[in-house]
């Protein structure tokens, strides 16, 4: 976006937030981060904050709706979240004038969790996730049931995508730095698959429930040694318990920037604590998420079929979350069993 249509974007966003919410704005500032998104921070003229979410489409307004729907869902039950603000017509989601938007209460002094767990904050994002879950465990539009941990991940459908990601390498006649080491990386997960389905084979039955649907490091926001607010859900779809434990507990960046045996105790006091705020957690789903979530990560072609299929979105950031992020999958495959009976020998 360039500099004039920020601005014009701007101009649009004022003219929304007086017109739609009776919120008449001193100050609008573009926050860079967003990728479906273009994201601003608000200060009215009270001085009181807001965050602002422009969706750069019309289309799927109903799936965004769901998504704030849950999130409010999940406050009302008491877990710590950005609230968001309704428009003068009570509704959660904007869409009459020319800009689809919603708008949320903001949360200050925070950073994301995203390289940042260490210390204390392994055992607060543990409570704050044991407490989500428990929450959306009454969800009305899935009961929690189980189902086999072996389905987390589609080997064959895995081995199929890195194949034809790695003949799109191939087929190119120059390749980048980063599409060089994308494409080898490919040929390494494609070789370890076989070790992969051995993996998931011995899983047994996990939960499955309506969840987050996006619980990394970015969208849990820490103030100090405490969740201030877990951001950005998805629409309510069921999915693996064990998993999302993991989405986050093995952030890639937290996993890498400290030893394993650190690393380790660090996701051992998250899955305690998360224990204690969802004591109806079965032992299997915790026990199992390290195994899940290497798998998953093993599994992902995210974001080494980037620079094939979104070659736009490349940036050094994306190129250096691949590369974290296939080191870290790497390495917990490699240490998975020391790793599980360390966690066994805890949560027993």
């Amino acid at each position: 976006m360039t500099s004039a249509d920020t601005q014009e974007q701007i101009t649009t966003v004022a003219s929304t937030l007086v017109l739609a919410y009776g919120l008449h704005p001193a100050e609008i500032t573009r926050i860079p981060e967003g990728t479906a998104t273009d994201n601003y921070t608000i200060v009215d003229q009270t001085g009181h904050r807001h965050f602002a979410k422009v969706y750069r489409t019309g289309e799927h307004l109903d799936l965004e709706r769901a998504s704030i729907e849950l999130s409010e869902y999940a406050a009302d039950g008491g877990v710590g979240t950005a609230r968001a603000t309704r428009t003068r017509e009570h509704e959660l989601l904007e869409t009459h004038g020319r800009l689809p938007m919603s708008l949320w209460s903001y949360v200050p002094h925070t950073e994301t969790a995203e390289g940042n767990l260490a210390g204390a904050r392994w055992a607060a994002v543990g409570t704050a996730m044991g407490r989500l879950h428990s929450r959306l465990a009454a969800h009305p539009a899935a009961a929690p049931t189980l189902e086999p941990g072996a389905a987390v991940c589609d080997v064959v459908t895995a081995r199929d995508r890195f194949e034809r990601l790695i003949h799109a390498y191939q087929r190119r006649l120059r390749l980048g730095e980063f599409e060089t080491w994308a494409l080898q990386a490919a040929r390494e997960r494609q070789a370890i698959l076989g070790d992969v389905e051995r993996t998931l084979a011995s899983l047994p039955q996990l939960t499955v429930q309506i969840l987050h649907g996006d619980m990394a490091g970015p969208n849990v926001l820490l103030e100090n040694d405490e969740v201030a607010a877990i951001v950005d859900f998805r629409p309510p779809t069921p999915g693996y318990l064990a998993w999302e434990i993991a989405r986050l507990g093995c952030d890639p960046k937290s996993v890498l920037d400290n030893s394993a045996e650190s690393w380790l105790t660090g996701y051992t006091d998250l899955t305690l604590a998360y224990r204690d705020a969802n004591p109806m957690a079965s032992v299997d789903d915790l026990l199992s998420s390290l195994r899940v979530g290497c798998a998953a990560m093993l599994c992902s072609a995210f974001p080494l079929s980037v620079p094939v299929e979104r070659p736009h979105i490349v940036d050094a950031a994306l190129e250096a979350y691949g590369r974290v992020r296939h080191e870290a999958a790497l390495m917990l495959l490699d240490r998975l069993p020391v790793m599980e009976e360390a966690l066994r020998d805890a949560l027993y």
